[in-house]
């Protein structure tokens, strides 16, 4: 599928429903980055912008990269109201072309998971090279299907995350995995039902 019919898709997925005033935090960023000291951290697919604002609110200078223009218009004017515009910048991409350009103290890749999916271990191993000496890249992933997913597939197969880090390098020389789990929560979806969900966590630190 070409970047036009990926950029109209999620333009529309962000259009068709209400902008978030207060968009929350993935659990998974607060409970890992909380003790880390601030620096800057790049939020792949940043969609509503809870983990950005969430971030820059506790000193972090964000870059927060989407598809969608219409995510990321909403999330400026969400950091302006929030007197944060100093410390949240949005980049338009489609990572299936190209990465965000710089280097990083944090990336967060959280459910990297679309119907019009990037090469997932290409762009994770784009991102662990994007990191200084010391830095970090938290992917979490789905683990199991939650009712409200838009891929209700029984057969989907959720990699494990010592297999997503093996996809990006199976004998790192650079980096280390600090953390590797299967969890699980109570969720809430857009419709607010509950249920509850697994979620992959994989924590890579760059070597000094």
């Amino acid at each position: 599928m070409s970047t036009t019919d990926a950029v109209a898709f999620w333009d529309g997925v962000h259009a068709a429903r209400p902008a978030a005033a207060d968009p929350r935090p993935n659990v998974r960023l607060t409970e890992t980055v909380r003790g880390l000291p601030p620096g800057d951290a790049l939020d792949l697919g940043c969609g509503d912008g809870g983990d950005a604002l969430w971030l820059a609110g506790r000193g972090w200078r964000v870059t927060a990269a989407d598809i969608s223009a219409v995510a990321l218009e909403r999330l400026a004017a969400l950091a302006r109201s929030h007197g944060l515009a100093d410390r949240v910048g949005t980049v338009r991409r489609d990572l299936r072309e190209s990465f965000p350009p710089g280097a990083f103290d944090l990336i967060c890749a959280h459910y990297l998971h679309s119907p019009h999916e990037p090469d997932r271990a290409a762009v994770l191993r784009s991102a662990v090279r994007a990191l200084r000496p010391g830095g970090r890249l938290l992917v979490v992933d789905h683990g199991s299907t939650a009712p409200w997913s838009w891929n209700q597939d029984p057969g989907t197969r959720y990699p494990s995350p010592r297999e997503v880090a093996a996809g990006i390098d199976p004998a790192p020389r650079t980096w280390t995995v600090e953390r590797a789990d299967a969890l699980r929560r109570v969720a809430t979806g857009p419709d607010g039902r509950t249920a509850e969900v697994v979620d992959h966590v994989l924590l890579i630190r760059r070597s000094a």
